[in-house]
């Protein structure tokens, strides 16, 4: 497990001995796909280092609409936010996949920023990224209709894969639409205007970019 806490960017420059400590100090657990590790709102006691799978962080309201407000791989983190402040859950996590996570617990999390300060820079920095990608994502959903928010999304996530430009995680009308803040009826139609039009294809839930995207729909 020292391997791979090597790999997250939070414990670079760490030594060998830290990283053990790091290690004793945390326990491994292991969710199928489709399980809420934390729910928004629950007071918070430990921290999730991602070490294999991929959540999804999302607030809900209380019919059940949920807004994505990130996808999350191997060397993320999540719950870090409650053990700062001492307030309640700001967002849930819910596996994507099957997931496994190096949990720590409040008590240790906080002694390992007091005895390491160059966690503490790399968590600032983190959580300043976060809070761009946020204030990203509400002038997104306050300026930009419904298809330019999709583009957006569409042209953030594709790779280029087999000669293709593709987002190769799954892609649901309800999944984009939980991402871009919309209906999934909408995003239905705007998929069929893109699949119709020649711009996208789906194959297994996965979107492959024939062409690029029109500017507006």
């Amino acid at each position: 497990m020292i391997a791979t806490l090597k790999q997250i960017p939070l414990f670079a420059g760490l030594t060998g001995e830290e990283l053990a400590h790091v290690e004793a100090s945390s326990t491994t657990n292991s969710y199928p796909k489709g399980t809420v590790i934390i729910n928004e709102g629950d007071p918070g006691s430990s921290m999730y280092l991602l070490v294999q799978g991929r959540v999804k962080v999302f607030v809900s309201d209380n019919h059940g609409k949920e807004f994505v407000l990130a996808i999350l791989g191997p060397g993320e983190y999540v719950g870090e936010l409650a053990l700062l402040d001492d307030e309640p859950r700001t967002a849930s996590v819910e596996t994507e996949e099957n997931s496994t996570f190096m949990v720590i617990q409040k008590e240790d999390f906080l002694a390992l920023l007091h005895n390491h300060p160059s966690i503490q820079f790399k968590l600032l920095l983190s959580l300043t990224h976060r809070s761009r990608q946020l204030t990203e994502s509400i002038k997104n959903l306050a300026l930009k209709d419904v298809y330019s928010r999709v583009r957006l999304l569409f042209e953030d996530l594709a790779v280029e894969k087999d000669g293709h430009l593709m987002i190769d995680e799954p892609m649901t009308q309800q999944a984009i639409a939980d991402r871009v803040g919309s209906s999934r009826e909408m995003v239905a139609r705007i998929m069929k205007e893109l699949v119709f039009g020649g711009y996208v294809r789906i194959e297994n839930e996965r979107l492959i970019l024939l062409q690029k995207l029109p500017e507006a729909f």
